[in-house]
């Protein structure tokens, strides 16, 4: 009987200042306070008025624009800009919480959109592509040494390749997909055990052919390196 009532609690999650500022402004923009092309005030203004560091704000404005949501303009300040991708979230939560072979068909057609975008990043890539390909490479390869999660590292480096697709939908319909599945594939221990170092080796041969505008091989690449993940996910997991 303990142990069940014990069961009813959960482990208390304390939020960092930056996923604080995050979760506020997206809150605004889901309920309509702040609409597209909305202007947000400065950051030392937004600084006041959190109570906490100017750095803090940044880095969550940063990572609100990575994830197109906010946008910043030379001379005009930073604006809301994604307000499609926030309202499509919405949906996906919901399809997150179907289980099973729904599940499976999500992680599938994560396969299908990130083996076109591999292919298209390296028949469109720019040399400041590779850059930023690269330094997202090294943030997950010194996370994995670490022995850190790397769940957002490895995020980070797929969307990179979104980037460099130059095909705003695919890197939009990524945004929606692709980060509650690496958050599910986390709470599983999916990415447990020795997944990591052979998904860096992946990544270096993903990159290397993105680098050589091998459009075949990068796709193909990249198809083996998420079958291995939805291979590991349908051994792992079964249905409730």
């Amino acid at each position: 009987m303990r142990k069940e009532i014990l069961n009813n609690f959960s482990e208390i999650v304390i939020e960092k200042p930056v996923d604080k500022i995050i979760h506020q402004i997206r809150e605004l923009i889901s309920s309509g306070q702040l609409q597209p092309g909305d202007k947000l005030p400065s950051e030392r203004m937004l600084s006041e008025r959190f109570g906490v560091g100017r750095t803090n704000v940044r880095d969550a404005i940063k990572k609100l624009e990575f994830y197109g949501i906010l946008k910043t303009l030379p001379q005009s300040g930073t604006v809301v800009a994604g307000f499609g991708i926030v309202a499509l979230e919405g949906l996906i939560t919901d399809v997150l919480m179907l289980e099973g072979n729904d599940f499976h068909s999500l992680v599938e057609t994560r396969v299908l959109l990130e083996s076109n975008s591999a292919k298209l990043a390296a028949m469109r890539r720019t040399d400041d592509d590779i850059v930023s390909l690269s330094k997202a490479l090294n943030a997950y390869e010194k996370a994995v040494k670490a022995g850190k999660s790397a769940v957002e590292e490895d995020l980070l480096f797929h969307l990179e390749i979104a980037e460099a697709s130059k095909n705003s939908v695919l890197k939009s319909l990524m945004l929606i997909v692709t980060p509650d599945i690496l958050t599910a594939f986390k709470e599983n221990d999916i990415c447990g055990g020795d997944r990591p170092e052979l998904a860096l080796e992946e990544h270096h041969a993903i990159l290397d052919h993105i680098t050589k505008r091998d459009a075949v091989h990068a796709e193909q690449s990249m198809r083996i390196h998420l079958s291995d993940i939805l291979n590991f996910y349908s051994e792992n997991t079964t249905p409730k």
